[in-house]
C-alpha cells in the first residue's frame, strides 16, 4: 500500500520512523518548511524513551503526487474541513484515510471523504516535537498501542491491512465498537490534557499533585456519567477497564480510583499534552476538539460538566494570552474541590 502520514509533527514523525525502519515506504507531510528539510537531510531522530534516527522520506503538501492507498491523519482537527477537502483528490478511489486525531473526528471527515473512506485509530503514547526533526517519545515504548475501528462496517480487509502496518510498532485492537474506544480516549484526554495544560505541566505531575488529581478524576467522572447518558460503553485502554479502575459512586471507591491514578499515568508521567505545547508556542490549541466536544456532549445528554467547562474556559484565556500555564491556576478550582 502507498502510505502517507499528512500532519507529521511530534507523532507523526516517530510514527514514520517506526515503519520506515521496518521496511515499509511512507512519505512524511508537513506544512512546516525546516521540519521538512531537517528530516531530508538528516532523517528523523528519535529521542526520550528510545534513541533511533531513521532515513526518511519527507514532503511539503505541494510536493505530493498520485494517490495514497493509506493517509494517517495527524493534523489539528482546527481545519479538518479543509483538510480532507485538500486530501480528497490524493487518497486512492479504494484508499482509506485513518484519522489518528483526538476527540471524535470521523463523522466530519466522512462528510467530505465518504463513510466509507475513513477510519479512525485512537492512539495511547505521546510524543513532543524538539527541534526540526527531533521528536521526543515521552511514553514508554511497552505504551505504544492502537486501537483501530470505523464507525460502519464493510471495510474488515482493509483494516486488517493497515493493523499489519500499524503492527510493526505496537500491538493493534480492531474495535467493534470503535466509539466506545474513541470515547476512552477522550476520557484520557480531557482528563489529563486538559488539566496539564492549565497547569503547564506533564500528565505525571498531575498525578503527583493532590488537587491536580482530584480535578482530572472529577473530569474522568463527568466524562463517564455522560457517556453513560449517552449509551457508550467504554472500551478497555491498552488491556485496562477504565470504567472499573477509576469510575465511582460511591466514597469508599471514590477513594480507590483517587489512589490508582498515579499507577495508571505510570508509562506516561513525562507526558507532555499537544494543547500545552501549542499554547507554549503561542499557537491555537485543540481544546474545543477534546474538552469542548465533552462540554457539547455533556449538554446534549442532560448532565453537568462545572469542572471540564472551567478548563475550557481557562484554555481559552491562556490562548489569549489574558492567563499562563501554572500551577497558580489552581485557585480557580477551589470552589470545585471543597
Amino acid at each position: 500500500m502507498r502510505t502517507a502520514i499528512y500532519g507529521a509533527g511530534s507523532l507523526g514523525t516517530v510514527l514514520g520512523a517506526y515503519l520506515t525502519r521496518a521496511g515499509i515506504e511512507c512519505d512524511l507531510i508537513s506544512r512546516n518548511k525546516a521540519h521538512i528539510t531537517a528530516l531530508q537531510q538528516k532523517g528523523a531522530h528519535i529521542v526520550g524513551k528510545v534513541d533511533l534516527t531513521v532515513g526518511v522520506s519527507a514532503l511539503l503538501p505541494e510536493q505530493m503526487q498520485g494517490t495514497y492507498d493509506l493517509i494517517f491523519l495527524l493534523t489539528k482537527q482546527l481545519e479538518n474541513r479543509k483538510v480532507a477537502t485538500f486530501l480528497r483528490s490524493y487518497l486512492a478511489k479504494d484508499g482509506l484515510l485513518v484519522t489518528m486525531q483526538n476527540g471524535l473526528p470521523e463523522s466530519e471527515l466522512a462528510q467530505v471523504l465518504g463513510a466509507q473512506r475513513v477510519a479512525g485509530c485512537a492512539i495511547g503514547w505521546g510524543a513532543t516535537l524538539q527541534a526540526s526533526g527531533v521528536a521526543e517519545l515521552t511514553s514508554e515504548p511497552e505504551a505504544l498501542a492502537f486501537s483501530l475501528g470505523m464507525l460502519t462496517p464493510g471495510r474488515e480487509e482493509r483494516l486488517q491491512a493497515v493493523a499489519s502496518v500499524l503492527g510493526v510498532m505496537g500491538p493493534v485492537t480492531i474495535e467493534e465498537n470503535f466509539i466506545g474506544a474513541r470515547w476512552s480516549k477522550l476520557l484520557i484526554n480531557a482528563s489529563f490534557s486538559g488539566t496539564a495544560t492549565v497547569l503547564g505541566c506533564t500528565f505525571g505531575e498531575v498525578a503527583k499533585d493532590k488537587k491536580a488529581r482530584r480535578i482530572a478524576q472529577l473530569i474522568l467522572k463527568e466524562c463517564f456519567d455522560t457517556g453513560h447518558s449517552l449509551g457508550i460503553t467504554f472500551e478497555p485502554v491498552q488491556g485496562k477497564n477504565l470504567e472499573k479502575l477509576f469510575d465511582y459512586q460511591g466514597r469508599v471507591k471514590q477513594k480507590l480510583s483517587y489512589l490508582l491514578i498515579p499507577l495508571a499515568m505510570k508509562k506516561h508521567a513525562s507526558l507532555k499534552p499537544s494543547m500545552l505545547q501549542d499554547i507554549e508556542k503561542g499557537k491555537k490549541c485543540e481544546v474545543d476538539s477534546i474538552n469542548g466536544i465533552l462540554s457539547k456532549e455533556g449538554k446534549r445528554a442532560g448532565i453537568a460538566t462545572p469542572v471540564n467547562d472551567l478548563v475550557v474556559q481557562i484554555i481559552s484565556r491562556l490562548e489569549s494570552g489574558q492567563l499562563k500555564p501554572c500551577r497558580e491556576n489552581l485557585g480557580f478550582f477551589k470552589a470545585l474541590l471543597s
